[in-house]
């Protein structure tokens, strides 16, 4: 038998997961996992039905694998994200930092990076309209 992965699901490290929900949440994401921490949430997994992203805070890490923690708390997350609209995401988002102006690659995806509040780098990309 080969091997074979059914999903592959980033999480993304950050001190507080309540700042970042609102980011996913406009974009037709939901909470479906909720674990509490000691000020807040430690964990949070959302799905929008097909993709998911997690969250953990750098204290639940500290805790469930300390060894760990002093690269997690320094490390940044890129996502590519493929949006059928990227003018909808952008509009949604307005106010997010953008570090990469919207701009069509090579490979012919429209694109725009906006970092969203626990600091992470998120790439939407749109193909087949410029």
């Amino acid at each position: 038998m080969e091997p074979a992965v059914n999903k592959a699901t980033p999480v993304l490290f950050v001190e507080r997961i309540e700042d970042c929900l609102p980011f996913w949440f406009t974009l037709g994401f939901r909470a479906t996992i909720e674990v509490g921490g000691e000020q807040g949430l430690g964990f949070c997994a959302l799905s929008n039905g097909k993709d998911e992203v997690m969250y953990q805070t750098h204290a639940s890490l500290l805790e469930d694998m300390p060894h760990l923690a002093d690269a997690m708390k320094s490390a940044k997350t890129f996502l590519f994200v493929e949006v059928p609209n990227l003018d909808a995401v952008e509009q949604a988002l307005t106010g997010h930092p953008v570090f990469l102006p919207r701009r069509i690659t090579f490979y012919g995806a429209n694109e725009l990076g906006m970092t969203e509040p626990g600091g992470h780098y998120v790439t939407f990309a749109q193909f087949g309209k410029a």
